[in-house]
């Protein structure tokens, strides 16, 4: 499946209308039902994410246009992976309220747990984990959010952590919703993060020698984009000229929007309504990757992979866990 749109724009205020081409298309064999937490690897020129709710873990090989999938033994959850530095089998995952390794081959049908590196929020048994990444130095960023009884989006009982191997869990921010989107511009000294409740990207001033983030201010407010109602932002990434690129979980479209200006620049149309998370990649880093979900009895394409090409904006590749 495939089709060519042009780059329109939502109508509210700070917009700079762009009319470039692209094109999207589903990978193949690439249906999750909840897809999350993209991962380019560029040594091995392969998309790693997740199904998030079946403990599935997969692997896109570009080369070989080619999905491989496994199942974590044992494990409910896989909310996000995050290759190992220095260790090609090996990944940092997240099972319910633990960040365990996973070794995994990339190709077999099934993945084991190997140790727990740690764990949040041992005695609150209705939150998990959810999205993360590392920051450009490899230390882990990541968060939880309430997934009990009741409506997740109106609960504030997560936190977003860092970690850095042999030091403490640092706790970032309290009183989450739901841990979301995360990315930084090293160039700008800045770290940007979502809570979906909020209906916002923040910025932060991010200091890269420590891993440390203080002033936080809104650079993208989702709440009146739409005439029918907010958008929910999910997962994020960002391209080598600092522009963002927002996932909106109930709106079939990933916005570029320009931080510092706090305008959307354009609206990348999907050809579902749940689009989960996205991530730059490809051997020149210019194909945009496109997760999304089936939940809550959506039709057909829901949870496909997509890659947008025809962008013309390049990103980074996925930064790996040090340990």
């Amino acid at each position: 499946m495939s089709f060519v749109a042009l780059g329109g724009v939502a109508a509210v205020p700070h917009l700079r209308p762009t009319k470039m081409p692209y094109k999207v298309e589903a990978l193949p064999d690439s249906y999750a039902q909840l897809g999350e937490g993209p991962h380019w690897d560029e040594a091995r020129q392969s998309l790693y994410f997740v199904d998030l709710e079946s403990a599935g873990i997969n692997r896109y090989d570009f080369k070989q246009n080619k999905i491989y999938k496994a199942k974590i033994e044992g494990e409910q959850w896989a909310t996000f992976i995050l290759p190992i530095e220095g260790k090609p089998q090996e990944f940092a995952v997240g099972c319910t309220r633990r960040v365990v390794v996973v070794k995994w081959d990339s190709c077999s049908p099934v993945a084991k747990v190997v140790c727990t590196l740690f764990e949040v929020q041992p005695n609150d048994k209705d939150n998990r984990l959810n999205d993360a990444k590392c920051d450009p130095e490899g230390r882990f960023f990541g968060g939880t959010m309430f997934d009990g009884e009741g409506d997740i989006f109106t609960q504030w009982k997560g936190q977003l952590y860092s970690w850095q191997s042999g030091g403490p869990v640092n706790v970032v921010r309290d009183q989450v919703g739901i841990s979301n989107g995360l990315t930084w511009d090293a160039k700008a000294k800045k770290f940007y993060y979502i809570d979906t409740n909020n209906f916002e990207v923040v910025g932060y001033d991010y200091d890269q020698a420590t891993g440390a983030v203080c002033k936080p201010k809104v650079v993208f407010d989702l709440r009146s984009i739409r005439p029918e109602g907010p958008l929910f932002p999910d997962g994020m990434t960002i391209d080598t000229e600092g522009n963002l690129y927002v996932a909106t979980f109930n709106g079939g479209t990933v916005f570029k929007v320009d931080p510092k200006k706090c305008e959307i620049l354009q609206e990348i149309k999907i050809p579902t309504t749940q689009i989960t998370s996205v991530a730059f990649g490809g051997p020149n880093l210019d194909i945009l990757y496109v997760t999304t979900a089936d939940k809550y009895d959506q039709p057909k394409p829901a949870g496909t992979t997509y890659q947008v090409t025809g962008l013309c904006a390049k990103g980074y590749p996925g930064v790996n866990l040090k340990l």
